[in-house]
């Protein structure tokens, strides 16, 4: 143990020096380029002087240097990241380094898991991160390419092969790309479209995603014959991405059908040409002569048919006359431009595709050239399994409300034009289980609808021509937010059976679309147990998700952010165990499996535990093998910019999977114990009630508009969705997102930790002594507890109190910000407090050795930003005239960037 904890100790050193070394470096390169750009500012950037509050020009300068030293911090820590998990591997081998396939399969073996456990556990699997387009992500693709640029200079440095001469060129290199990040405008001068948010998202997988699929795999496959050699698991495509770009249409109106069209069409188009690519790449390697092998004819046959289907096949053929697996690779080729282009001699399907990739790599692998098919062939293979002829499966987003109008709208249009019954009544609910239940002769059409009815009924009716069209997977799930009834999901069946996505003639048996539950409020995530037991006791749901394939199970949706916004952090945390927990059993119940699709964000209130931590949080047995996590705004960046962190960040959530799977039901630490249940529901019931007490308190939205820059949010230009629903601006119908964004920016942060101190507080003076040691004891043996005090403690080390009560006295009202700003004060030294005494610690922090050093590089120019920040929110608001207001608006908006960057989530 001693000596386990002696190379931890060495390599957290190591790291830490590494990390300050390249800090300093790429803080020389900015300063360089701050003595070449604007020498002025130099002492306000080192914090030897304080910007004068009458220099606009100082103002907008040093913040935006300000903001281009916390990208390059983040860029240098993630590649420290990656030299300490290599330097681990090094130090101890493969198996010891957390989040590997090869330290799961390591533990496996060594408790007795066996190979054949293993294969049915990989055989059920299915692990889909889903790319989002919330307005969290402030960074344009320019800027992501001058990041992934220094990533791999700073990689590049790390080698010791290079001359004294090399490695200045490098880091000549750095300046320029620093230099270029000051000279780059980061600010949208526009307000991004839904378009140029997916080409964003592509953007991803053209840089890095495409190839990383293989590489998963292979490393996987690496475990397991390490782990388990005398036998030979077959690896299926179970990790795959999926996206809401382009399909989302929850309180968005500029996700139109055609844009979905749009995005469909992008997203095929996108892996196509990456295929051609790929394939003439391998046009180039493989120079196989037909003289050097042994071929069967079954191979050439498949040639000659595969030529033929081109058209000249002779011609063809005589190119690279001998050498069979070159003209076989030529015809595929061929073939995906003809896919591109959309002629006849096209690819109909992906399958297809596939089936010439299996059949070119069993033929090397036939003729010896084992080798050849793993190294050229299996890699692209297992791209098309992964990416087909779509990258993602797109999936379509609504909400409940918008759904039940359409379903109204045609109720109205088959009765005559009268009014539909109530969303509530036993009338409605006969109506949908009668229309489910009768056969259709002919598919509807309803021409009296209003526009927003046509287009949701329409949307439904794009989902049967574009399978056909495009690829048989080209679409997801459709997820239905606000969920709040067993109605409302037979109503999105209903509307699935007359736009024709029912599998039989007739329209009775199953649906052909997966339909996804969103449940979202702590009133929601109580009810969904009772919810989806009548749900999966319905015959026509029952029958579709046994058909829908991906194990014949019911994919159900939680929401981490608004349940925080509902409920407070410690209740949101502790309603989305129980829901899992119940659910999984009811689940058990029907005979139906529930997977989990977790609606996380970037920030801890919105779910942003590291990932590894959260998903061995997650109730015992209820992940088995199958996961989806959204990937939302920054986050995607952070993980999916730079191979390697993309590499690991996908080997990190697939083995945190497995590794639940295989050992959570035997885990202590999930182990269900009444006591610790008792004491999480006593403390959540506090929390909730205090954390209400601020919800609710009357002209709480007025103080959070004055103190905060959640009004100037919707200038900043990074996201196409607007910030509430449906134009309402009670607190109820603010999204999430904003609503964490103006908590983070005015350094309150209280989505992150308000009314836990209360709630520690009042159990321990209710139980005493007692009460106080079964917390301490469940800190150290409760996972969920423990990740919950985890991150609520890194939260309270970003609040800033004094740039809050600055923000605070933009509150012109004197009680209201008395009042409010005195609540979050109290329980912010009340949490701190109770915090310490739970966890034994003098300082908050300290625990976290890596996070601290984090902070501390950053914590003195995230306050001067933050007080900055303030100022220039009461300058603009002030603004006389729209000039004014411009130049104020620059200034403010970089200040808003630079705290993103600085903490690494807008929201």
């Amino acid at each position: 143990m001693k000596k386990q904890k002696a190379v931890v100790d060495e390599l957290d050193s190591a790291a830490a020096s590494y990390a300050k070394e390249i800090v300093g470096l790429l803080n020389e390169q900015m300063r360089k380029v701050i003595e070449i750009r604007k020498p002025e500012i130099l002492d306000y950037y080192t914090g030897k002087k304080e910007i004068p509050e009458d220099d606009d020009d100082a103002v907008v300068h040093t913040l935006q240097a300000w903001g281009i030293y916390f990208q390059l911090l983040n860029i240098a820590e993630e590649n420290t990241g990656m030299r300490r998990r290599r330097h681990t591997e090094n130090l101890r081998g493969l198996e010891y380094v957390p989040g590997t396939f090869h330290h799961i399969f390591h533990d496996a073996k060594e408790r007795g898991v066996s190979a054949k456990e293993i294969k049915n556990l990989l055989d059920n699997a299915h692990v889909r991160p889903t790319i989002t387009a919330h307005p969290t992500e402030a960074k344009r693709v320019t800027v992501l390419e001058i990041h992934r640029r220094i990533y791999v200079l700073l990689y590049r440095l790390e080698g010791s092969r290079w001359t004294n001469r090399e490695r200045q060129q490098f880091i000549n290199s750095l300046r320029d790309e620093v230099d270029l990040l000051w000279l780059t405008g980061e600010l949208r001068l526009e307000k991004p479209s839904v378009q140029m948010e997916v080409a964003w998202g592509l953007h991803f997988f053209d840089q890095t995603l495409y190839k990383r699929i293989p590489e998963l795999l292979d490393r996987l496959e690496s475990a397991l014959k390490a782990n388990y050699p005398k036998t030979n698991i077959e690896i299926p495509p179970f990790f795959r991405f999926g996206c809401w770009i382009g399909g989302d249409r929850d309180g968005n109106p500029f996700v139109t059908n055609e844009v979905t069209s749009q995005t469909l069409l992008s997203n095929r188009h996108a892996v196509l040409f990456h295929y051609e690519g790929q394939l003439a790449d391998l046009l180039e390697h493989i120079s196989v002569s037909r003289n050097s092998i042994d071929l069967n004819n079954s191979f050439i046959k498949r040639l000659k048919k595969l030529a033929k289907s081109l058209g000249d096949a002779n011609k063809i053929l005589e190119r690279n006359p001998g050498e069979i697996f070159r003209q076989y690779t030529f015809c595929m080729l061929k073939k995906i431009e003809a896919t591109i282009d959309d002629t006849s001699a096209k690819y109909k399907t992906a399958n297809d595709f596939i089936d010439d990739l299996q059949a070119m790599e069993q033929a090397l692998i036939d003729t010896k050239c084992e080798h050849l098919a793993k190294s050229l062939v299996k890699p692209l293979r297992r791209e098309a399994q992964a990416f087909r002829f779509c990258t993602v499966r797109l999936d379509l987003r609504e909400n409940s409300q918008t759904v039940n109008h359409t379903l109204q709208s045609i109720w109205s249009a088959l009765n005559g034009g009268r009014e539909a019954p109530a969303l509530d009544s036993k009338e409605w609910s006969n109506w949908l289980k009668q229309e489910l239940a009768r056969p259709l002769k002919i598919l509807p059409e309803f021409i009296t609808l209003d526009d927003s009815a046509t287009s949701t009924f329409g949307l439904f009716r794009m989902i049967k021509q574009h399978r056909e069209e495009l690829d048989s997977q080209a679409f997801g799930n459709f997820i239905l937010s606000m969920t709040q009834s067993v109605e409302d999901i037979l109503g999105v069946y209903l509307l699935a059976k007359y736009a024709g996505l029912f599998a039989d003639k007739e329209a009775t048996q199953y649906s052909t679309i997966p339909i996804v539950p969103l449940f979202e409020t702590i009133d929601d995530l109580r009810n969904a147990p009772g919810i989806m037991n009548e749900l999966l006791n319905t015959s026509v749901i029952k029958r579709s998700v046994k058909k829908q394939g991906e194990g014949n199970t019911q994919e159900v949706m939680i929401g981490y952010s608004d349940s925080n916004k509902d409920g407070g952090f410690l209740t949101s945390n502790w309603e989305l165990t129980k829901a899992q927990a119940q659910l999984t059993q009811t689940g058990k119940e029907c005979g139906i499996p529930i997977t989990f699709f977790h609606g996380r964000g970037g920030s801890v209130s919105r779910g942003g535990a590291p990932t590894g931590r959260a998903i061995a949080a997650q109730p015992a047995g209820s992940i088995h093998g199958q996961m989806r996590i959204t990937e939302q705004g920054e986050v995607v960046s952070s993980k999916y910019a730079n191979e390697g962190t993309a590499e690991y960040q996908m080997e990190l959530l697939a083995s945190s999977v497995l590794q639940h799977s295989m050992k959570s039901m035997d885990e202590e630490e999930l182990r269900t114990k009444d006591e610790y249940d008792n004491a999480m529901e006593e403390l959540s019931s506090l929390a909730y009630g205090h954390y209400r007490e601020l919800a609710e308190t009357k002209n709480l939205v007025d103080y959070y508009n004055a103190a905060s820059p959640v009004e100037e949010l919707a200038k900043m230009n990074i996201g196409s969705r607007p910030a509430r629903r449906f134009g309402a601006k009670s607190l109820s119908d603010l999204r999430a997102i904003p609503w964490v964004f103006a908590w983070t920016q005015n350094r309150h942060m209280v989505t992150g930790w308000y009314g836990v101190g209360t709630a520690l507080n009042a159990y321990i003076k209710k139980n005493g002594k007692k009460g106080e040691a079964l917390l301490k004891d469940m800190f150290q043996n409760s996972r969920i507890f423990n990740l919950v005090i985890d991150e609520l403690e890194k939260t309270l080390c970003l609040v800033d109190m004094e740039v809050a009560e600055a923000y605070s006295l933009l509150v012109k009202d004197k009680k209201l910000r008395n009042q409010i700003f005195g609540m979050v004060n109290e329980e912010y030294e009340l949490t701190c407090k109770m915090v310490r005494k739970i966890t034994g610690e003098r300082k908050l922090g300290t625990r976290f050795k890596k996070f601290s050093r984090k902070l501390k590089r950053r914590e003195q120019i995230l306050s001067s930003v933050g007080m900055q920040q303030v100022r220039l929110v009461e300058q603009f608001r002030a603004a006389k005239n729209e000039k004014e207001a411009h130049d104020d608006l620059v200034s403010l908006l970089l200040s808003i960037n630079c705290i993103s960057a600085g903490l690494g989530w807008t929201g």
